[in-house]
């Protein structure tokens, strides 16, 4: 029982540590934020940060690497999935649900201070899935072909999530998914059909 009121206040720590870290990153870069201030805002000492992160470097790491995880796990099963179970709306879905779960280091991410590295690991790792998913649902594309495709439709989503995220996501995953979905499937042909 110990162990179990331990993690659960392990988790709400590093939960109170990641809010008040993407608030003071969405208004400075990174060098610019104090182990000292960080703890003010989250409400913790600084022996409790440093029983979790080595340095702000350190919590940032370990927050990109979680949602790395995260969206690895959600793209997975899309290389599993053949068939009638495996559409561009499936996938659509799931990264986007992965996306809301995450929104706060995405609006930081996206923002002035972001991390655009890890920006682009996350787009390197989807294209990698989605070319494999995409090679089965389109099948008389070339490779280039599906690499150009893929390369518009991210910059596209881009897009959506963070118009999505400057509106408090008020759409839901679904709603913002078929959006996706439609856009990228009859480009402007998708105002006709709404």
């Amino acid at each position: 029982m110990k162990e179990r009121g331990r993690d659960h206040r392990t988790r709400v720590t590093k939960m109170l540590i990641r809010k008040a870290f993407t608030q003071l990153l969405s208004t400075r870069p990174i060098q610019a934020i104090t182990v000292r201030e960080l703890c003010e805002r989250a409400g913790i000492n600084r022996g409790t940060f440093y029983a979790h992160y080595r340095d702000i470097y350190d919590l940032m790491e370990q927050i990109e690497t979680e949602m790395m995880e995260d969206f690895q796990a959600v793209l997975e099963p899309l290389l599993v999935a053949k068939g009638p179970d495996l559409t561009p709306l499936k996938i659509t879905t799931s990264i986007f649900q992965c996306l809301k779960e995450n929104a706060d280091i995405c609006t930081v991410t996206l923002g002035p201070y972001g991390d655009k590295t890890f920006a682009r690991r996350l787009i390197n790792l989807g294209q990698e899935r989605c070319l494999e998913s995409y090679t089965a649902f389109f099948e008389g594309a070339s490779r280039k072909q599906l690499e150009y495709f893929y390369s518009f439709v991210c910059a596209g989503s881009i897009g959506l999530l963070e118009k999505w995220l400057s509106e408090g996501m008020q759409q839901s995953v679904e709603e913002i998914a078929r959006m996706t979905e439609d856009i990228m499937m009859y480009g402007i042909g998708f105002l006709r059909t709404s």
